[in-house]
């Protein structure tokens, strides 16, 4: 099936989704699924090429934690905050990626970089808690009790952020058209093969590397922002750190990183399994024994890793790279033969 049309079949009905009669807690979720998608869709741009980040939590933080910080402290509208947000975003990413790429920090040991960043982004938040609210998180003052365009909130109106968030999710879905369609792909394909190939027939792959991460922590900054905006408050755990990191990159392994819906299959799967978790475990921590327990909040991640080591022994496409290669495989298995050469005639 076309991915084109596929992808308007999908849009359609989430377009036509709030006049279905459906509730506020589903439609929750959708909105919830349609940015963290966003965030997903960035992170693959430049997973594809092998470019692995676990950095990618600290992306969202800053985008969510400047844009409040501005809004609260300044005034300065969200309007405004989100683009300062993702300027630093950017320039975060140039900082950490700039050097890495010059020097040839690669594979496992950028992964390492980028972990190590996405810790010390939640620690600064952590540690600034007279600004940022710590550990206990940070919450956007109320622009008034109604609607704010000016402050980006509809509070009691949940399907005007949806048709927002709808929007955020088809625009990640063009950029990764765009990506992949343009000639950077061939370039950074290349740069995965073989670097000093790359560079020897002219590709300028410090240059092309950076490009790929600045589009792709600002995407994420931006998924980082709204999500601030619609759930109004924020914290280290629930939009930064490790935990969010490797969310990112379990939802992504797990739809497909080479497809363009496979983020968002594994936004769906990701979010849900969440929700399944919380209300099944709780949040409470789990005794296994009078004197061992559990802090029920690491279960997911748990789930996570072990369902993540799972998927890339047995599914290294995704499901969506596994689900389109047994489509082609059954067609051609039942594709007629006749009139084909070689083919026996009865």
């Amino acid at each position: 099936m076309n991915s084109r049309f596929l992808v308007a079949v999908i849009a359609a009905i989430l377009i036509a989704l709030p006049f279905l009669g459906i509730g506020p807690y589903p439609l929750h979720l959708v909105i919830v699924i349609l940015i963290w998608s966003f965030a997903y869709t960035g992170w693959s741009i430049m997973g594809r090429f092998g470019l692995v980040s676990l950095g990618h939590g600290a992306f969202m933080a800053v985008g969510g934690y400047v844009t409040a910080l501005l809004w609260n402290e300044v005034g300065l509208s969200p309007w405004l905050g989100i683009p300062v947000a993702m300027a630093c975003a950017g320039a975060l990413a140039v900082l950490i990626g700039y050097p890495c790429f010059r020097f040839r920090i690669i594979g496992h040991y950028f992964a390492l970089v980028t972990l190590a960043l996405s810790e010390v982004v939640r620690q600064i938040i952590i540690a600034t808690r007279d600004t940022t609210g710590g550990s206990l998180g940070y919450t956007p003052e109320r622009h008034g009790e109604g609607w704010s365009v000016l402050a980006i909130q509809f509070p009691d109106d949940r399907i005007a952020f949806y048709y927002i968030a709808l929007g955020i999710w088809m625009a990640g879905l063009v950029i990764w058209r765009l990506a992949d369609r343009s000639m950077a792909r061939y370039a950074l394909e290349a740069i995965w093969e073989d670097e000093d190939a790359s560079a020897a027939v002219g590709v300028q792959v410090t240059k092309e590397k950076l490009k790929v991460t600045l589009l792709s922590a600002v995407m994420t900054a931006f998924a980082g922002a709204m999500y601030c905006q619609y759930q109004m408050f924020i914290s280290p755990d629930t939009i930064g750190g490790v935990g969010i990191s490797l969310q990112i990159v379990f939802a992504v392994v797990v739809g497909g990183i080479y497809n363009l819906l496979g983020p968002t299959i594994g936004a769906v799967l990701t979010l849900l399994l969440a929700e399944v978790l919380r209300i099944w475990i709780g949040t409470e921590a789990i005794c296994l024994t009078d004197k061992i327990c559990v802090n029920a909040a690491g279960v997911p991640l748990l789930v996570y890793g072990v369902m993540l080591v799972l998927f890339i022994i047995f599914l290294p496409k995704g499901i969506v790279g596994a689900s389109i290669d047994w489509w082609r495989g059954w067609r051609n298995a039942n594709a007629p033969t006749a009139g084909k050469p070689g083919a026996k005639q009865i």
